[in-house]
């Protein structure tokens, strides 16, 4: 079955797994494929490829990875090498580092950001962002 075939999964970016709602997580998840998470963990995750946190998602920790998609919440350090996207429905508290951010309308960052450039021993940009709501306050 392509599903179980770790290899393929490995070379194509095919997704690995899931962890619905429901399932609560204490420690350290290493994933090697795209993986999608609903669940709620306190701990690392560190991912090769694509992590997707769902909207039931709660995830409290650090996340160093490569693409994450935020559709749920997370409150911590995310590092990721390629792009950061926070969905409509996503909430970032902490701190990302990332050379791209994306937040869609509805979409809430309370924290720092750190744009990191592509160029080896580049100085990243430091840019400190509230919600809008918190702001109005």
């Amino acid at each position: 079955m392509k599903l179980f075939d770790r290899k393929n999964a490995e070379e194509s970016g095919d997704w690995i797994g899931f962890l619905d709602k429901g399932v609560k997580l204490d420690g350290r998840l290493e994933l090697s494929g795209a993986f999608r998470m609903d669940a709620t963990l306190k701990g690392t995750i560190v991912s090769s490829s694509t992590l997707v946190l769902g909207e039931n998602a709660r995830v409290e920790g650090e996340i160093q990875g490569n693409q994450v998609v935020v559709a749920g919440r997370f409150d911590g350090t995310l590092i990721a090498k390629g792009r950061v996207e926070i969905q409509a429905k996503g909430v970032v508290r902490g701190e990302i580092h990332a050379p791209c951010l994306m937040i869609e309308a509805g979409g809430i960052f309370d924290g720092r950001c750190h744009m990191t450039g592509n160029a080896e021993g580049e100085e990243p940009l430091a840019i400190p962002i509230r919600a809008a709501a918190a702001t109005q306050a």
